[in-house]
């Protein structure tokens, strides 16, 4: 599982053009791949290094400071591009068993009581951000 996570002053996503998902910041903005060889023991896990990844203004993370996480599932985290100019999507895993990990990640992070705004899995959607710094990592797990 692969998540490209950037600190927010706030973020929004719409599906159609109506706001679907949205935060005020402080806060992160998850977007969250899955590999075809993930299982859902990797949910937990990457909650919790979402939630107490150290980020936020003064190294705090979410989980200190009661910060929202926007999370978006986004299968071209796993796009393999070292060949040619059009990338491959092998890794990532197909959608009938990604939505059920992200979903997994997402129930995890609001067991964790962390605020969680998400998208819509499948859809075509736009994604706006207002970055902090800019402040952006790769997760992994």
């Amino acid at each position: 599982m692969r998540a490209v996570v950037t600190r927010v002053t706030r973020a929004a996503v719409r599906v159609d053009g109506q706001v679907v998902g949205e935060i005020d910041g402080p806060g992160l903005l998850v977007l969250l791949g899955v590999h075809r060889d993930d299982t859902v023991a990797a949910a937990p896990v990457m909650a919790r290094k979402l939630h107490e990844l150290r980020i936020l203004p003064g190294e705090v993370s979410c989980a200190d400071a009661g910060a929202p996480l926007l999370v978006v599932s986004q299968f071209t985290l796993y796009g393999e591009t070292r060949k040619g100019r059009r990338p491959s999507w092998s890794a990532a895993a197909a959608p009938e068993k990604a939505e059920p990990l992200v979903e997994a990640v997402v129930a995890a992070l609001r067991e964790r009581g962390a605020p969680v705004a998400t998208g819509v899995f499948g859809a075509m959607m736009a994604v706006e951000s207002v970055n902090d710094g800019p402040f952006t990592v790769l997760v992994e797990v």
